[in-house]
């Protein structure tokens, strides 16, 4: 396996094209040390002598161990490190070739894999390097590293397997009555795997509570939740251990993280010097988007702002006037849209409108119709449904709601369209959703109440699956999936399952085109299975 690279000087290369020219035979030499008759080379040894004089490759040694997590499939590259890697490949490579001394002081001219048993816990690879010996000789060798793979669990799998292990904890929460923030948050960081860092994830009444081996790993998840809703944060620490001789302090992180309030559809009462501020803009105005920034839109001038999540906390920490819990079912009688272009917003999406609406429930009972500006004017028709709040015959506990007149509020405020009448009950979707693996950290032992939070729950997740289907804007910030258990209507002509009403308009749905397939780890069948049953039949 080795050989023997000779380079002459430039006088000996000359007499050699000359005797080649004039067809004469190159002279030959004895071995300095066995004599043996040799083409001239520079050494004046043959092969078999120098092998024996020189090894090369001395100083790099020829078995090696490594460290392997059989839980996560990493290995350990020191000294706290831990890299993923698969068997034979250019990864798992340069890390071996990493771990090996000495090969800077050779050339490595080829390196590859030697074929062992996948269960012999040895990984051998095969190098050939060439280094200059003597004056002028260039010896190449090839050789064997043998790599022994010792078990060993890594730190993050040891804390997952162990209670109590957590350095820090991050424990969200949302001071409202529904839990559609979280629904939404929760795809949020599936979509950009901002868990995979996580020990375990607790789900509270309240919130979610997120549990790390790290602190700067929950820092990386506030960073995350700062970029998509609006949040402020506060942290503590509790000390667990001390140990007085090496000066070493153990303590346990914990940070709390509240989001804002507010709600899309949520109605609020701007205060004074806000509204002021912004243009005389409200001051009761529609939260139309949640991110990082709360959008909002007053129904009456279609005059919007962004309010960053710092200017929120620090200068309008406002509650919202009502939620979507009092939301009111209004039938359209009449809408009349403003064709002004003036009137017209967020590229087109709202549009001013003279609406005449009545509440559902009072068609046929009373004549209370009620007029009002919407910014639905292109999405509202005669004869649709409307979700609103009664401001006039609501009561509302705000300060500054108290110092504005009866006579400048609007009676009512829609704030979307509902299409209730026009979706199939008991429907099933050809989409689903992932969700974290969560623990339910409370448990209810009343029976009754319990079924009653699942009922709620239910309830919350149906709504956030409708409004995914209404808003194509928040559905491109979710992953949504096929769902294989999905099965087609078989006749979708007839009238009582289809989604379209008399006006022709069809509920909102998602498109296959939108749904991606879900990365299974079934490899398929045999192909050589499929060619047997193909000559059979």
């Amino acid at each position: 396996q080795r050989s023997l690279c000779v380079s002459g000087f430039c006088d000996f290369i000359s007499f050699c094209k000359m005797m080649e020219v004039t067809g004469g035979t190159l002279p030959t030499i004895l071995c300095c040390m066995c004599a043996t008759p040799i083409a001239p080379n520079p050494a004046s040894m043959c092969v078999n002598c120098i092998r024996g004089q020189v090894d090369i490759t001395e100083g790099i040694p020829k078995q090696l161990n490594v460290l392997y997590c059989k839980s996560c499939g990493r290995y350990l590259q020191p000294p706290k490190n831990w890299i993923t890697a698969e068997l034979e490949s250019k990864e798992l490579l340069a890390f071996f070739l990493k771990r090996m001394r000495g090969l800077n002081k050779v050339k490595l001219v080829d390196a590859g894999f030697v074929w062992t048993e996948p269960h012999s816990r040895r990984i051998k690879v095969k190098l050939t390097i060439q280094k200059e010996v003597f004056s002028g000789t260039i010896l190449q060798q090839v050789f064997v590293v043998e790599f022994v793979v010792e078990y060993q669990q890594c730190e993050q799998c040891t804390a997952a397997q162990c209670e109590k292990t957590w350095k820090a904890v991050l424990q969200v929460r949302q001071k409202i009555d529904h839990k559609r923030t979280f629904l939404f948050l929760e795809q949020l960081i599936l979509k950009h795997n901002a868990h995979s860092q996580t020990v375990n994830i607790k789900e509270q009444h309240d919130g979610i509570d997120f549990f790390f081996s790290h602190r700067s790993h929950a820092l990386k998840m506030i960073d995350f939740l700062r970029s998509v809703v609006p949040i402020r944060y506060k942290a503590s620490e509790h000390l667990i251990s001390h140990d007085a001789n090496s000066n070493s302090y153990n303590y346990q992180y914990s940070f709390s993280v509240e989001i804002a309030p507010v709600c899309k559809d949520d109605i609020i009462c701007l205060p004074p010097k806000i509204s002021s501020s912004l243009g005389s803009m409200g001051p009761l105005v529609i939260c139309t988007k949640i991110s990082n920034m709360i959008q909002i839109i007053d129904p009456r001038t279609l005059q919007g702002f962004d309010i960053p999540a710092d200017v929120y906390w620090k200068n309008m920490s406002f509650q919202p006037l009502a939620s979507q819990r009092t939301l009111i079912q209004y039938t359209v009688l009449d809408i009349e849209p403003h064709n002004n272009s003036f009137h017209q917003s967020h590229g087109g999406k709202f549009l001013l409108a003279d609406a005449t609406v009545v509440k559902t429930s009072d068609l046929g009972r009373n004549d209370a119709v009620f007029h009002t500006i919407t910014h639905l004017g292109r999405l509202l028709k005669p004869g649709d449904l409307a979700l609103g709040y009664h401001v006039a015959g609501s009561n509302f506990n705000d300060a500054n709601l108290d110092t504005m007149s009866a006579a400048s509020l609007p009676e009512v405020i829609l704030v979307r369209k509902d299409y209730e009448q026009k979706r199939r009950k008991n429907r099933s979707r050809p989409w689903r959703l992932k969700h974290l693996n969560k623990e339910n950290e409370e448990e209810d032992d009343n029976q009754h109440s319990r079924r009653r939070g699942e009922d709620k729950d239910k309830a919350q997740y149906e709504r956030f699956l409708q409004e995914l289907e209404e808003d194509p804007e928040l559905r491109s910030h979710v992953n949504l999936y096929k769902d294989p258990k999905y099965i087609p209507i078989a006749d979708p002509s007839n009238e009582s399952l289809a989604d379209i009403d008399e006006g022709g308009d069809a509920a909102p749905e998602v498109g296959l085109e939108e749904l991606l397939d879900e990365m299974t780890l079934d490899d398929g069948p045999d192909p050589e299975d499929e060619e047997g049953e193909m000559e059979e039949s």
